[in-house]
């Protein structure tokens, strides 16, 4: 290199061998940036996974009492009052565990002054917002029905009068809007192995939703002496969830590639390869296969048992798709092979 090279170099502020180095790390398919992450990793805490699979719960739990008063009979009465108060608990710990994150109450109050289509935290702020409300009409009406709210002089009456149906084929759609754009939330960003996963990620955390609602409403039936017939229905859905739940993971290797590292390696890998895929999925599946395989109804206390796998093995889904996106963003080389790979198909 000549002096006036190096001269000129030095008043750019580069170091005389940066550009060579940069070349040779790109040529070799090497860690470059200085082995520095590109990205800024999320740092949340167990608020926002204990929020993402709470909201998926309340989601999948007034999407089943809906089914379940529309298409069942009146032997169904205590799924569809289990699932409405579970749902209305489960909106009312979301926002909590959201606003704790936040840090600031005003903060979420804040997001609801503007309304963004492009922004997934927007329609995830307004989208909680409104059911929430829909969750209160339905949690009102079916308090009113139980004579919980006899006290009151005037509300009853009019908690009665509400169109419940249209409340709750309404809320069911932001039911299931709540249940799935956490996973829709994480697509969004530039984390490479979140954003890979993007045609993924909302469909699973949804069927993952669906799967957890209808264990826990399984395990609330199970503890009381309830109709056999609504835990059978339930039965039968879980079935259908968590086929769809196995499905959906099956595909992530091939749709990863190397990105699915953080995802299978480690003690993440071994937390989402046994907690979710083996005890959370696999392992009930069999349970509820060979029992029905059999001709006989589960027992109460495997119900239990295998409600409480189903619901362990959710919220380890939670936790192992957050902890491998912070991995993945601190790792440089995912990033530039995440905007490889995707350059490449789009010029296709």
């Amino acid at each position: 290199m000549s002096s006036i090279d190096t001269q000129r170099q030095n008043k750019s502020g580069a170091h005389p061998g940066l550009t060579a180095n940069r070349d040779e790390s790109l040529l070799h398919g090497q860690k470059n940036y200085y082995n520095l992450p590109l990205l800024k990793k999320a740092h949340w805490t167990w608020e926002v996974i204990l929020y993402f699979f709470i909201g998926g719960i309340a989601g999948g739990s007034y999407l089943t009492a809906t089914l379940a008063d529309l298409l069942g009979s009146t032997r169904d009465a205590s799924l569809v009052r289990a699932g409405r108060y579970l749902s209305f608990v489960g909106i009312i710990i979301s926002p909590i565990l959201l606003i704790k994150d936040l840090g600031r109450p005003e903060r979420f109050v804040h997001m609801l002054r503007i309304f963004k289509l492009r922004s997934a935290m927007s329609l995830g702020t307004w989208g909680l917002t409104i059911f929430g409300l829909f969750c209160g009409f339905t949690m009102a009406y079916q308090m009113t029905k139980d004579g919980l709210l006899n006290w009151l002089p005037f509300f009853p009456r009019l908690f009665k009068a509400l169109p419940i149906k249209l409340i709750e084929i309404i809320g069911s759609f932001f039911g299931l809007f709540v249940a799935s754009y956490t996973g829709v939330l994480l697509a969004s960003t530039a984390v490479p192995v979140w954003a890979r996963a993007r045609h993924i990620l909302g469909p699973l955390f949804l069927t993952s939703g669906l799967s957890t609602a209808l264990a826990s409403l399984s395990f609330i039936l199970s503890l009381g002496r309830h109709n056999q017939d609504s835990l059978e229905k339930l039965e039968r859905a879980e079935l259908v969830a968590m086929s769809t739940e196995l499905g959906l993971i099956s595909s992530l290797p091939v749709i990863l590639g190397p990105l699915a590292r953080p995802l299978l390696k480690g003690k993440v890998g071994v937390f989402f390869t046994a907690g979710t895929i083996g005890s959370g999925l696999f392992l009930p599946l069999l349970i509820r296969i060979g029992w029905r395989l059999a001709g006989k109804r589960t027992p109460r206390t495997l119900n239990i048992g295998t409600s409480l796998l189903v619901l362990i093995g959710g919220l380890i889904l939670r936790y192992v798709w957050i902890a491998a996106g912070r991995a993945s963003a601190d790792d440089p080389q995912a990033t530039h092979y995440y905007n490889a790979i995707e350059w490449r198909e789009r010029q296709r």
